[in-house]
């Protein structure tokens, strides 16, 4: 299951091309790590994947995944997970309700709380199931935000700078385990980041600028 770009190109409509030939592939539980200036594209091409870009780009070439083309596809078929810097979790519900959020349409009932639980139970956050996002620390969201995303079984990861807001020992301890989770999902990801000390033990990296760039 590999994200493949190919001949990937993103300008601003009726402007200048932020970057002009991408090429790359991501293979299964592997995390890629994208770095660049901030402007030369690294989220707009996160957009692409997604399926969000902004009117005010257009793209050409292929973002296909096991083979297949995300292009035409629209952004809830393509089943990408992101991972911001802000948890965006939903202040209104408490922590397992957001997990629930996140499961598939065919989890029903009861079943969706216990799958909540359960995920919450893997990450040792139990006894923060009734909490409320504004309760509960900046690393403990940081947490729960990762394992919803997975709950809702992606077929690849992206993750658009998500240690830049927590401390440093705090960081170092989630990157870890982000990765080690992204592993065990067995999926592809993306990350991109201005942080060297970002990129995972012998991961693969891209540096800007990408142009006629393979990994």
């Amino acid at each position: 299951m590999s994200l493949c770009l190919e001949n990937l190109a993103i300008r601003k409509a009726g402007g200048d091309a932020l970057f002009s030939s991408l090429n790359m592939e991501v293979q299964p539980g592997e995390v890629l790590t994208l770095m660049g200036p901030s402007g030369c594209g690294k989220s707009t091409l996160l957009d692409v994947i997604a399926g969000h870009l902004s009117d005010e780009f257009t793209y050409t070439g292929s973002v296909r995944l096991n083979g297949q083309s995300l292009c035409e596809l629209a952004p809830h078929q393509r089943e990408v997970g992101i991972l911001f810097q802000d948890d965006l979790l939903f202040p209104h519900l408490n922590v397992w309700e957001n997990l629930a959020f996140a499961l598939p349409n065919s989890v029903k009932g009861s079943e969706r709380k216990a799958q909540a639980m359960h995920a919450l139970k893997s990450i040792s956050l139990t006894k923060l199931a009734e909490s409320f996002p504004d309760q509960i620390s900046g690393g403990q969201r940081a947490r729960i935000s990762l394992t919803r995303m997975l709950l809702a079984k992606p077929k690849v990861a992206l993750l658009d700078e998500p240690f830049s807001k927590l401390d440093k020992d705090l960081r170092i301890q989630f990157r870890d385990w982000v990765i080690e989770q992204l592993k065990q999902a067995n999926i592809p990801a993306l990350m991109v980041t201005h942080d060297e000390d970002d990129i995972p033990d012998n991961g693969k990296v891209l540096h800007w600028p990408w142009e006629n760039t393979h990994a």
